[in-house]
């Protein structure tokens, strides 16, 4: 249904944005054609308004609705490709132009230009229906000249055809609305679907990645960050690449407990409410004696609630987890949310941040962030066992099953959640013959469980603009490790109709998914590129 939506929605902007072109609107609503463009307009945004709210309340699977978004954007197919000829038209009028001025010029320039102009008309008419060819004396008198026919545009024809196809559109608008009217309000946030996180290490053993957390202990307790009284170091990567874990690791390491007075954990996700986080936020910080200000979790008043934690830490350095940051709205309200830490007396306290989105790292960064990718084979190899066996192997494993194993891992790219989630499923039968199914026929793929790799990649692909995910969609058709180029892809785009051929300012969407964390930018000797993340188009 998300699908429907976006789809829908998409194609009824563009057709607005078409309709934004002055001198088509002009055109529209022509006496001639007999259109108002403004009304028109009107009509188009109204379906957008039903569409907003149909996303919003979060809808379920309705057949009767899927099919009548599906007409929908059939309908807005229609209408753009109407406007399409109607620009052609207007190429026509301004050719016809070229074609007067000839008339004023000596015989060789005369030719050469009614030869363009009637060229571009003969390929207009072969394209469009609207228009129909006819001879004039003017091809008679240019006949040595002139490729093709001039042509005759059908404004009857063309105007008809706008009235239809909007008419329909604006006739879809109130089985939608009804239907709306009389769904249930299921609306629902990403953040429900999203399991919370605690410091309570899941995983005893840390697997790979002692170079990465070692750097990272030192510099946290070192004199690295001691000249200021707060830094914040994100940790960024993809869904399934074990940032939580590696900080719950940190969060209980021996020399951070050592080092903080104060230890603090909040799981953001996408609710990133300044009040609520600080409400959480000073329920895990201890209370000192002879507080000026006695809040409690149902204080209301931002000022009282940062005042308090102000004074709680005043002589304390402390080391404050956000896991899971999906937005923030503005630096504004991340400097607010940081305002109390700020005023501590003892320098060295941190803020660490794990978000699967670099824009969100770089927002919230003082330091530099840390990339935490897949993990190296020999280690997720020793953590995939793991997930499958646990400590104890069993003795035919090493004769029958080792070899299926290593294949499986490979496809799993590094990623801890995916041992996690295709270890759950090997575990189910140690037979050779079901784990030669699960490396060929990619079962993994179905895992249903909120915690598995699918669901959790998936969720990030739910969270782009409807744009981005046909963007995405196409990046995913070319082969593994591939060099994308902006200004191939931006031709490429603009060529299926994702990018406005009209739109000179359009926005770089690959630096968009790379914000989005879908791909990685790189550069090489000469160039930058991009590329896709390795587990990125399995859900697609």
């Amino acid at each position: 249904m998300e699908t429907a939506i976006g789809a829908a929605n998409w194609m009824v902007g563009r057709v607005l944005n078409k309709l934004s072109d002055d001198l088509l609107a002009a055109y529209v609503a022509s006496s001639e054609l007999g259109l108002n463009s403004e009304q028109i307009k009107t009509k188009l945004k109204y379906m957008q308004g039903l569409l907003h709210t149909a996303q919003e309340r979060g809808v379920s699977s309705n057949p009767g609705l899927q099919g009548l978004l599906e007409d929908l954007s059939k309908k807005a197919d229609e209408a753009e490709d109407a406007l399409d000829e109607l620009h052609y038209f207007m190429i026509q009028d301004q050719l016809g132009g070229i074609r007067m001025a000839a008339m004023e010029l000596g015989d060789g320039l005369r030719g050469h230009a009614l030869h363009a102009c009637h060229a571009a008309r003969h390929t207009i008419g072969n394209w469009l229906p609207c228009f129909s060819c006819t001879r004039t004396q003017d091809d008679d008198c240019a006949a040595s000249t002139i490729v093709g026919k001039p042509i005759k545009f059908d404004r009857v024809t063309m105007s008809n055809k706008i009235k239809s196809v909007m008419e329909g559109i604006h006739d879809l608008c109130h089985p939608v609305s009804d239907l709306l009217d009389k769904i249930p309000n299921n609306s629902t946030s990403i953040t429900l679907k999203r399991t919370p996180t605690g410091s309570t290490v899941a995983q005893d053993i840390f697997y790979g990645r002692d170079v990465i957390f070692e750097q990272t202990v030192t510099s946290l307790t070192s004199g690295t960050y001691q000249n200021e009284a707060l830094s914040v170091l994100p940790f960024v990567g993809h869904g399934g690449m074990g940032k939580t874990t590696f900080i719950q690791h940190l969060y209980n390491e021996k020399r951070i407990g050592e080092h903080f007075a104060v230890k603090v954990w909040v799981c953001v996700s996408t609710d990133f409410d300044v009040l609520k986080l600080t409400r959480q936020i000073l329920s895990c910080i201890p209370a000192i004696e002879k507080e000026e200000y006695n809040c409690t979790n149902e204080t209301a008043n931002l000022d009282q609630l940062q005042k308090s934690i102000a004074e709680r830490l005043k002589s304390k350095r402390f080391l404050v987890v956000l896991d899971d940051i999906w937005k923030c709205n503005s630096e504004s309200d991340w400097n607010n949310l940081l305002a109390p830490f700020k005023k501590g007396e003892i320098k060295g306290s941190m803020v660490l941040v794990t978000t699967r989105f670099p824009s969100i790292a770089q927002m919230l960064k003082t330091v530099n962030p840390t990339e935490l990718r897949g993990l190296e084979p020999s280690d997720f190899f020793k953590l995939f066992e793991a997930c499958i066996f646990g400590q104890s192997k069993p003795g035919r494993y090493e004769d029958e099953l080792i070899d299926v194993a290593r294949d499986i891992a490979k496809k799993l790219k590094g990623s801890p959640l995916a041992a996690n989630t295709v270890g759950r499923l090997l575990k189910k039968n140690l037979s050779r013959e079901y784990w030669m199914g699960v490396l060929e026929k990619d079962e993994w793929k179905n895992a249903k469980d909120d915690d598995d790799i699918m669901p959790s990649l998936k969720i990030s692909y739910d969270y782009l603009p409807f744009h981005l995910k046909k963007s995405f969609s196409y990046c995913a058709l070319f082969p593994e490790d591939y060099k994308f180029y902006n200004s191939e892809m931006t031709s490429l785009w603009t060529a299926i109709g994702i990018i406005d051929s009209h739109c000179q300012n359009h926005k770089n969407y690959l630096e968009e998914l790379v914000d989005n964390g879908f791909l990685m930018k790189r550069v090489d000797e000469y160039h930058q590129y991009y590329v896709m993340h390795d587990l990125c188009t399995n859900f697609l």
